[in-house]
């Protein structure tokens, strides 16, 4: 049994703005920040994804569920560019991303993490934290040889990156090798690095994945402050427990097709959702409780 959800200021608006959508597959927004119409990935004869339609609502934390295999991590790679579509159209903020680079939609306000993290180990998470911010002046060449033309800039963002740090209370850490960190804390490290892009979209493959217990709870928190901060998230997860506590939106794929929507609440105990989880309805929801015969 999940306790009762404290909703915060920004989760009521969350929550208000989507309480006239009807739970239905593909069902749209009153504010999409992230739109697919007809996307569809095969690798030779196996259909990945064949999503029809789906939005992501801006200032929402949406959670992107379904059984293993049912192409969640290949439409977040679709979606962000690290790898292309057979067919199909996606947009962010209103502007397509057919021809956009993995590496350009985090300049575009769009970034992600993956559930196995990226970080350079051999570099300290202060250089780390430093090569997520975009745009930098000496990333070109001639720039380079004039310290000059970039070292205000180093300074802003190493102090952003300082404040990133204390806030995922990494600060400790910062000198350290990225590879000492623990699995948890490379965790939070993706996230934070992610931020210094300062993005308008969050979309998180799997956080929980290989975190322990403790750390769980302070993740949570952290996904909520993105929120806060006025930010939308998008994430992958399998723990029912976390998307019921996080989540204000779930969209539910199954065989590579949207199967579901819903709240947290109605998706838990949706029959549909149910089946392609457990492969039957046990009279449970996911989250163990008894539903309505």
């Amino acid at each position: 049994m999940v306790a009762d959800r404290v909703y915060t200021e920004t989760a009521q608006r969350a929550r208000a703005a989507l309480a006239g959508v009807q739970p239905a597959p593909g069902v749209a927004k009153p504010d999409p920040i992230l739109l697919a119409d007809k996307v569809k990935k095969n690798f030779g004869g196996v259909t990945a994804v064949d999503v029809d339609h789906v939005e992501v609502q801006r200032g929402s934390i949406t959670a992107l569920i379904g059984p293993n295999g049912a192409g969640k991590t290949t439409l977040f790679n679709l979606l962000t560019g690290f790898d292309t579509p057979d067919t199909g159209e996606w947009r962010f903020d209103g502007r397509s991303l057919a021809k956009v680079v993995a590496h350009k939609t985090a300049s575009m306000g769009m970034v992600r993490t993956f559930q196995l993290t990226k970080s350079l180990t051999k570099m300290s998470v202060i250089e780390n934290m430093k090569l997520g911010a975009t745009q930098q002046v000496g990333e070109r060449w001639w720039n380079g040889l004039f310290p000059f033309r970039w070292k205000a800039q180093e300074k802003l963002i190493e102090q952003r990156a300082d404040q990133l740090l204390q806030r995922f209370k990494l600060d400790h850490m910062r000198n350290e090798y990225a590879g000492t960190l623990s699995g948890g804390q490379r965790k939070l490290l993706e996230m934070s690095r992610a931020l210094m892009t300062n993005p308008r979209l969050v979309m998180l493959d799997e956080p929980m994945a290989g975190v322990n217990p403790a750390l769980k709870q302070s993740l949570n928190e952290h996904i909520r402050g993105l929120r806060d901060d006025g930010m939308t998230v998008l994430f992958v997860e399998h723990d029912m427990d976390m998307v019921h506590d996080v989540s204000d939106w779930v969209i539910v794929m199954a065989e590579g097709r949207i199967i579901a929507e819903g709240t947290p609440e109605a998706i838990a105990a949706n029959p549909a959702v149910i089946e392609a989880y457990l492969g039957a309805h046990q009279g449970k929801s996911l989250l163990g409780e008894e539903t309505p015969s």
